[in-house]
């Protein structure tokens, strides 16, 4: 091999140099462009990619400065859900698809008289028969599968159910396999394969957590039997590992709880938020969408306390009673439910406050008792959650069955209750 003549080379080393600062400059240019038009983008298509990044920043800043007081452990669970990979692939799938709406999604707005939520476009799909591998039937004479996730002792439960049951019974199903996991991961696995091994030729699943139902979904596929997914997300492929998601835009009710607490607190005071249970994206999607408008919308408003009540209401208010102890300047909760809420204001009185005055709360379901307990003055608003799946559950799998496209999510609407219209509407309140 010839050597090149030092002159020659040195010629060539410059020409090299030269070129890779020329693709550096180039490179910086355009991402400096990207993030420019990122940040000032603050509506329309394209602030979802938007709310994305700065929700999940804003809500690992809020949980990392605002744990004062809060229980070690249920932080650290509280902060798995929100910043652990596969917690945060949750959110992000939910914050890009379930909740937004394009070609792969449909608002229903008949199952709630309430306005509808908005939602930014988002990329996804839509599952047919053929793309799924099941075979064409009637749901008359079949068959259906329901997997409850949680004890039917909690309003939202008790209203999800009778919904399934009552829309069941309308169309004349043949037989309704109804099972409950009461909270265990291991018994909603078990049960959806027993409801298999029944002759299950649908099955209707309210999953306990977005992750770990992979097995009995893998034993539906096995057997090719549909599954529709209803008020919480598995972190699953649509059209493969199951169908639909049906349920509401989470994210979207973390910010109008937002909204509607900065509102009833004037934009000022220290809030303690109580989370829902970790590892499924109704809790990671309901915070980081309060975070991010609670920064937006009252920048003087401090989180003082995180931490988790499992959706509970005895948890709701044994934290709540912890975190008034340490925070007796608490002015404001937002409870990631309705049941953590109602504990709370027991917690709140016991400490000799006034709730719904000394300390604002908001929470997230439209049960019956929380939307008197605004009408007696005890609570300021409540988001709701709509629970009654029913007939668009059943709608959607008999629309599959015939062999329409289904969207890969269908967002349902959702009402709000506050001091203005309460007292009218508790009678719609489940």
């Amino acid at each position: 091999m010839k050597s090149i003549p030092r002159r020659r080379a040195g010629v060539v080393a410059a020409i090299a140099v030269a070129g890779v600062l020329l693709a550096s400059c180039s490179k910086a240019d355009t991402a400096s462009t990207t993030n420019s038009s990122s940040s000032s983008d603050s509506g329309g298509g394209n602030a979802a990619a938007v709310a994305t990044s700065s929700s999940s920043s804003s809500s690992d800043t809020a949980m990392s400065s605002a744990m004062t007081g809060s229980d070690t452990s249920a932080m650290s669970g509280s902060k798995t859900a929100m910043s652990s990979p596969s917690a945060m692939s949750g959110s992000e799938t939910a914050m890009s698809s379930s909740s937004a709406m394009s070609g792969s999604e449909t608002m229903s707005s008949g199952m709630s008289s309430g306005p509808a939520s908005s939602s930014p476009p988002a990329a996804g799909g839509t599952c047919t028969l053929d793309k799924y591998g099941a075979t064409k039937f009637d749901l008359k004479g079949a068959i259906v599968g329901f997997s409850q996730s949680e004890p039917e002792t909690a309003a939202f439960r008790v209203a999800e159910t009778k919904s399934i049951e009552d829309e069941a019974a309308k169309i004349g199903v043949k037989k309704l396999l109804h099972t409950d996991a009461n909270s265990q991961l291991s018994k909603q696995i078990s049960d959806i394969k027993d409801m298999l091994n029944q002759g299950a030729q649908f099955l209707i699943v309210a999953p306990l957590n977005s992750d770990g139902l992979e097995p009995a979904l893998a034993a539906a596929k096995a057997k090719h039997v549909p599954v529709i997914t209803i008020d919480r997300k598995v972190n699953a492929t649509p059209c493969s590992d199951y169908v639909t998601f049906i349920g509401s835009n989470f994210v979207e009710q973390g910010k109008r709880a937002a909204d509607a607490l900065a509102k009833s607190a004037g934009n000022k005071g220290n809030i303690a938020i109580l989370l829902g249970s970790s590892g499924n994206n109704v809790t990671t999607d309901r915070t980081s969408g309060f975070l991010t408008e609670i920064k937006k919308v009252a920048p003087d408003m401090k989180i003082v306390a995180q931490q988790t009540g499992d959706f509970a209401r005895d948890k709701g208010q044994s934290v709540m009673e912890t975190l008034l102890q340490a925070h007796p300047d608490i002015t404001a909760v937002y409870a990631e439910n309705d049941e953590m809420g109602l504990g709370a204001i027991v917690a709140i009185q016991a400490a000799g406050k006034a709730p719904g005055k000394d300390i604002k709360v908001v929470s997230i379901d439209g049960t019956k008792n929380a939307v008197q307990a605004i009408v007696d003055g005890k609570y300021n608003a409540v988001i709701e959650s709509n629970p009654r799946f029913g007939p668009l559950a059943f709608k959607t799998a008999q629309d599959f069955l015939n062999g329409q496209p289904i969207p890969f999510n269908t967002i349902i609407s959702d009402k709000e209750y506050d001091t203005s219209n309460a007292k009218q509407n508790v009678n719609d309140a489940f």
